[in-house]
């Protein structure tokens, strides 16, 4: 029996360890192990160069005195690999030792590019993610091999090929060459579209702004594939049925192949014309009080019966808010309802005035100004943090914007802000080149040429200030001004600024007389309302008529000898143009007083005004009609010559500068004159070339003259008689700057006025 029990006791307590001394049973055991090849007891690394083995341990799994597990060893040489700092890495076992054997990547010593000339180092050294002193990996070059591709593709060279080279160096460094050919430009060899029944092929083409390559395209990139321009040209197509009546219009497709050359693309784009629709009935609701919703039907652009526009639906819409707007209600919300009567190819529409959520401006952020300071363009933008959110005042700030000629694109861009009421306004703008050098040529029959050179800058350090010197040299001229313009005096929205001038003309052909003036000008200019306002100014100068000759007209042999004119005036101005430089529609209407004889010598009164306006008739055609006059009126004395209005050249075309008007009859000079007036007719029309070149012509008329020179004398020829001239021009809009060219022929004259049939002028800016 005590056997029994006996057996059990002496078998359980071999099995157990000892429960006095459990951690010597544990080495026991790891100790058999080990004898055994089951317990790694030292792991040796070798091939490593810059890298410590102890940070080779750190990276695996497995570590000495660990049980041998094959499982771990293969996570460790995974997670060795996934360093990235081993070309390639082996683990074996030797008895009781792990032996890691590794192969370090070479570090870059140098990065450098050969065969790029159209994309800088610097570019595509923004581009790469490897640098010098990084680990080498093959799988990085790919990378950077990829983002150098696409960098060309940007540009348009899907030709671009890039052969990654590494030159071995001592120490297991390297140095990387990308070897690149950059190929030609891919081109755009032809652009198709599938569907259109409305409009050809060439139309469509002119509507987008991807072009096909032609070799008068040198000086474009349009003709290049891009594939956001073609995310543009889709909308383009769309935009331009829209606006001619085609309101069920899609594209279904726009797709574009590359030949196997890699050297161009065919661009295909599949459209859905659908119905040709006018405009049915429009109405006006309105859900706020005290509002008269049909008092507003005169702002609206949208016409019963009229082919069928969007963009006037966003006309109205822009008028309606603007107009509600000034009648002091703040939150307004205005939605076209539309009922599409696709039997009768009618567009009913009702303009929805309901207030808007109550919604204020949380941030305005400004993005994509380089030189330009944030101050200067948040200070054209008519709303603050805190505001209230308001439309129309968001257009007109966009408006203002673009009108400071800093900035190619102006987008604003609206989101939700921290909260449900608040709104985080983004202006998005892209600058362009604010520095000018002007040139002017001016060609007649009568007279020699005439230069004239300027540098301006109109953002300067960009702060929005405007600096100019102008130089004038000919045999006949000599000139030199320089003007500066403060945009906001003292932070205050009121622009400041000076002029300072001395010139030195040749009027002998003209007048039979030599002119100086110097002096200096005061001037400021603030705004009344966004479309109205007011400048002031003072001038001091001095004038002096020299070198006259017998033979010249007693009328201004009384003017001879030098006198000071001190003087003050103000200025008008009403601008509700689109755009300064080539408006496509508004108006401007000015005018303005200046009066001589706060001290100096002379004493007088003068007047000017001027308006002009501008109509699209269709998108390419653009009438303009303007009309300008002046008076001067001596104080208790007569008007000098060189106080005298002159007409010709530019402001008259058809005739030279100073070419018609008053004159002596015996020295055929010209004396000038106290009155005058101008009505010019224009339309700007395209001549059938493509819109890339930027030429467009010019048909004009001019009617006007120039009389009363406050003068008396039988020689004295003044026939107070309208003249007019009618002439053709061209506009270019060329890489060098605009070229304007004018050949125009006087229709009624006088026999004694100077005409001058051709006349070029050109600029460029830098």
């Amino acid at each position: 029996m005590r056997l029994w029990f006996v057996g059990p006791f002496l078998a359980l307590a071999v099995a157990l360890p000892p429960l006095t001394d459990a951690p010597a049973a544990a080495r026991e055991v790891r100790l058999t192990q080990a004898r055994a090849g089951l317990v790694v007891a030292r792991i040796d690394v070798q091939g490593n160069q810059r890298i410590e083995a102890s940070t080779v341990h750190s990276y695996m799994t497995i570590a000495e005195g660990d049980a041998f597990d094959p499982a771990r060893v293969d996570q460790s040489l995974k997670a060795l690999f996934a360093t990235g700092l081993f070309a390639d890495v082996s683990i074996r076992r030797q008895g009781n030792v792990l032996v890691v054997n590794v192969v370090e990547n070479p570090i870059i010593n140098r990065l450098a590019f050969e065969g790029n000339r159209r994309i800088s180092d610097s570019d595509l050294e923004q581009e790469v993610q490897l640098r010098p002193r990084v680990v080498y990996t093959r799988s990085r070059v790919q990378a950077d091999v990829q983002r150098v591709l696409q960098v060309y593709r940007r540009n348009g060279r899907f030709a671009a090929i890039v052969d990654p080279k590494v030159v071995q160096l001592e120490q297991n460094r390297v140095d990387l060459i990308f070897e690149i050919n950059e190929g030609p430009i891919t081109g755009i060899q032809r652009i198709d579209f599938i569907g259109n029944r409305a409009f050809d092929d060439g139309k469509l083409r002119r509507a987008i702004a991807t072009k096909e390559t032609r070799w008068y395209r040198f000086f474009s990139s349009a003709d290049s594939y891009d594939p956001d321009r073609v995310t543009l040209d889709r909308e383009l197509v769309r935009k331009f049925y829209l606006e001619r009546g085609y309101a069920d219009f899609r594209v279904l497709s726009a797709v574009a192949e590359l030949t196997q050359d890699r050297r161009d693309f065919f661009m295909t784009f599949t459209v859905e014309e659908g119905e040709l629709y006018k405009f049915g009935k429009i109405g006006l609701t309105t859900s706020l009080r005290n509002l008269d919703a049909e008092s507003l039907r005169g702002v609206l652009t949208t016409v019963e019966g009229e082919t069928y526009n969007a963009e006037e639906i966003e006309r109205s819409i822009e008028k309606l808010n603007f107009a509600v707007g000034r009648l002091g209600y703040a939150f307004v919300d205005i939605r076209p309802r539309v009922d599409r009567k696709r039997e009768e190819r009618l567009i009913n529409l009702v303009f929805e005035i309901n207030e808007g959520p109550r919604v204020y401006v949380e941030r305005i952020n400004i993005t994509g100004n380089v030189r330009t300071l944030d101050e200067v363009v948040r200070r054209e933008i008519r709303l603050v943090e805190g505001d209230a959110f308001n439309t129309a005042r968001l257009r007109h700030s966009r408006r203002q914007i673009r009108r400071l000629g800093f900035f190619d694109k102006v987008e604003f861009a609206q989101k939700r802000g921290s909260a449900p009421d608040k709104v985080v306004i983004d202006v998005d703008v892209q600058e362009r080149s604010t520095g000018e050098l002007s040139f002017g040529i001016g060609i007649s029959t009568a007279e020699a040429v005439i230069g004239d050179v300027s540098i301006r800058e109109r953002n300067l350090l960009g702060r929005g200030q405007d600096l100019k010197l102008s130089l004038g040299l000919s045999t006949r001229r000599q000139q030199i001004d320089l003007s500066f313009t403060e945009p906001y005096f003292l932070d205050r929205d009121v622009a400041a600024g000076f002029d300072l001038f001395n010139r030195k003309v040749d009027q002998q052909d003209r007048s039979s007389f030599d002119e100086k003036a110097t002096g200096l000008a005061l001037r400021s200019r603030f705004n009344i309302t966004p479309e109205l306002r007011q400048g002031v100014r003072y001038s001091l100068r001095q004038d002096e008529i020299e070198n006259l000759e017998s033979n010249t007209s007693p009328f201004i042999l009384l003017d001879e000898g030098s006198f000071i004119t001190s003087a003050v005036g103000y200025s008008l101005t009403y601008d509700t143009r689109d755009d300064i430089v080539l408006p496509n529609r508004g108006g401007i209407i000015s005018g303005g007083q200046e009066l001589a004889g706060l001290g100096g010598d002379i004493r007088y009164l003068q007047t000017t005004a001027g308006w002009s306006f501008y109509h699209p008739f269709t998108r390419d055609l653009v009438g303009n009609v303007a009309m300008r006059g002046g008076h001067i009126a001596g104080i208790d004395q007569d008007i000098r010559v060189t106080n005298r209005f002159f007409l010709g050249g530019d402001l008259f075309r058809g005739f030279q500068s100073g070419g018609l008007g008053p004159r002596d009859r015996s020295t055929n000079d010209s004396i000038g004159g106290n009155v005058y007036y101008t009505a010019t007719g224009e339309m700007r029309f395209p001549i059938g070339l493509p819109n890339d070149f930027g030429i467009v012509g010019r048909a004009f008329t001019v009617i006007g003259t120039l009389t009363d020179p406050d003068v008396r004398g039988a020689d004295l020829l003044d026939d107070k008689s309208s003249r007019m001239s009618m002439g053709v021009g061209l506009s270019w809009r060329s890489p060098f700057g605009p070229i304007r060219v004018d050949m125009a022929q006087p229709v009624v004259k006088e026999n004694y006025d100077q005409d001058e049939f051709f006349r070029f002028s050109f600029g460029t800016r830098f």
